[in-house]
């Protein structure tokens, strides 16, 4: 089979062990005598690996016994709406940060139901740096602080995790499980599934229990943390596939020595492809280097006229879906944690090419 390497933004390339062992698993899942799409997820098979995939994710990132591990539906961008809803608990503002297009999806979201106090924006430098932390202008009496670790589209990252007085929420859908973090720092983490968890439709949400059971009245029951956490994540039927495929990717992370072992391997990854570009006068990235993302890594041709032949020229060579985001242009290559380094050194080689074929 020629070999491929997807840098997908997500959905996302998944580990090639991975997808083998969902290969095996869809025809008849251990002993259940039926798919891993069938098994009802009230039987025997589907709740041990629930409980499996809980513990394994619990010991990867060292949740606190006081966090609940919810498994959800409806994407992070649900989780937009569901943040105030169960965090507001009767104030009238909250803090966000405006670092790139997700974050400005959560401020929107989070206007319809409080005062939305961006207390730093990114929107004058074309989201490419982040404002000093001393220069943040937060709301001391807000109810929370939102903001979004990783920039998927624009490529901006966080070094650091804000320290305030008040829970801190943190979009991680591009960025969990890549590199440690103290999760006793926040009070809710939520990450669509689709980029270093598994399969899209899953939500994965972890949130401390004293911001569980406030919820603001009149929204769907559906939309409570409670109502999920008191009925382990099956108030209604889960998306048990995409749930059953991130077991898997859990195992295989402990497998590899856990997020110690993945966050070297990472940094290792966009050191390098950084450095390609950074030594050559044919690529660029705009992104301040303190705030370079590990998991997304934009570049931009010396000429654009060139962007559509990259492309092409780098899906026949096997490296499929670096076109940029159309809000910024350019190329983009997602490295999240299932792209091997070979896939990386690859896309370098390619790259060192293309610019001496325009020489």
């Amino acid at each position: 089979m020629e070999q491929i390497f997807n840098f997908s933004a997500g959905p996302s390339t998944l580990p090639k062990s991975v997808l083998s062992k969902i290969q095996r698993d869809l025809l008849e899942f251990g002993n259940a005598r039926a798919s891993a799409i069938e098994i009802s997820h009230r039987g025997v098979d589907f709740m041990a690996l629930a409980r499996k995939a809980e513990q394994d994710l619990r010991d990867l990132m060292a949740i606190p016994d006081n966090y609940k591990v919810l498994f959800l539906q409806g994407g992070a961008s649900q989780q937009f709406s569901m943040v105030p809803i169960n965090l507001l608990r009767g104030k009238k503002t909250a803090n966000y940060t405006h670092t790139g297009h997700w974050s400005d999806k959560a401020i929107k979201e989070g206007a319809r139901y409080c005062d939305v106090n961006i207390c730093t924006n990114s929107i004058d430098n074309g989201f490419t740096d982040i404002g000093d932390f001393s220069d943040w202008r937060i709301d001391e009496g807000a109810a929370y602080l939102h903001y979004t670790p990783n920039e998927t589209i624009a490529g901006l990252e966080f070094d650091y995790i804000p320290e305030v007085a008040m829970p801190v929420v943190a979009d991680m859908s591009s960025s969990i499980l890549s590199r440690p973090i103290d999760v006793s720092k926040f009070g809710v983490i939520y990450a669509g599934a689709q980029k270093n968890i598994g399969a899209a439709g899953l939500t994965v949400v972890i949130v401390r229990e004293d911001l569980i059971g406030d919820v603001m009245a009149g929204q769907p029951v559906m939309f409570d943390y409670a109502a999920q956490a008191h009925n382990d994540s099956m108030y209604n039927t889960p998306c048990t596939f995409a749930w059953y495929a991130a077991a898997l990717v859990f195992e295989w992370l402990k497998e590899l020595g856990g997020i110690e072992a993945i966050a070297r391997q990472n940094e290792q990854k966009s050191q390098l492809l950084y450095q390609a570009i950074d030594r050559s006068d044919f690529y660029s990235n705009n992104i301040a280097p303190r705030y370079r993302s590990w998991m997304n890594v934009p570049f931009f041709l010396a000429d654009a006229k060139l962007d559509a032949q990259f492309v092409k020229s780098a899906s026949d060579a096997g490296l499929l879906a670096l076109k940029g985001h159309k809000a910024v242009g350019g190329m983009r290559a997602s490295i999240y944690n299932a792209m091997e380094l070979d896939g990386v050194e690859a896309l370098v080689s390619f790259m060192k090419e293309f610019e001496r074929m325009q020489a």
